[in-house]
């Protein structure tokens, strides 16, 4: 690599997908099953707390079932050896890139194996089933604890902090996203008008696919570590 220069990586369903992650928007994805009204908003959760909770729950159950696969490790190495500034920001809520050995990560729409007190704001690591029972060991209140998700018409978390790097960045790179979920569509806009090169790597053509200076299409576990390296190699 000829000097250090930025590196922002967005990172959506389609790179969990290979390693037997559900996706939300596919024809047969979770949204195709469950409405989105009932388990993934304030609203949904005020009604049937209980409900919301059984979904989250059998998603952290089936978490220890899927292992990293070849594009996590890969962005986890590109971390490591790249000499330059590198942010990875994850629509995704599993831990599939922390077990791969990622660290400069953002969760942007938060991680199903932590919880938060609504009353106290306290977060926590939860990796076991979260109810109504359970209290906040921080203001000790029952029924306040929810899973760590951000919900639709919630605003993600440490956008300040994406926005500034994106702002900065010389390469943006978009993997395994849908293009129509909005912050995170936007980012690419919002990185190329700050001058940065522009990639998509994904399984066919994004929502905003035209936005991107250049794209690879295919399955991420070829084509993210056949990028990785080139980026490495300079």
């Amino acid at each position: 690599m000829i000097g250090p220069f930025s590196i922002v990586v967005l990172t959506g369903a389609g790179i969990s997908a290979e390693s037997g992650v559900d996706t939300f928007r596919d024809t047969d994805g979770i949204w195709s099953k469950v409405n989105i009204e009932d388990v993934a908003t304030p609203e949904g959760y005020v009604r049937d707390p209980e409900r919301v909770h059984a979904f989250y729950n059998d998603r952290r159950r089936g978490l220890p079932g899927v292992v990293p696969n070849a594009a996590h490790f890969a962005l986890a190495k590109l971390e490591r050896e790249f000499q330059g500034e590198f942010l990875l920001v994850t629509q995704n809520i599993d831990d599939l890139h922390e077990r791969a050995g990622s660290a400069k990560l953002i969760h942007m729409h938060g991680e199903l194996v932590k919880a938060f007190c609504d009353r106290c704001g306290h977060k926590l690591e939860w990796r076991a089933d979260l109810s109504t029972g359970d209290a906040c060991p921080a203001c000790h209140g029952h029924g306040r604890l929810r899973p760590d998700v951000v919900w639709f018409g919630e605003m993600p978390y440490q956008m300040d902090r994406i926005y500034d790097a994106l702002a900065k960045c010389d390469l943006f790179v978009s993997i395994g996203t849908s293009g129509n979920v909005y912050p995170a569509a936007g980012f690419v806009a919002e990185a190329r008008a700050a001058g940065a090169r522009t990639v998509e790597l994904n399984l066919e053509p994004s929502e905003g696919a035209n936005l991107f200076h250049h794209a690879v299409h295919g399955p991420a576990t070829k084509i993210v570590p056949d990028f990785v390296e080139s980026v490495l190699r300079g």
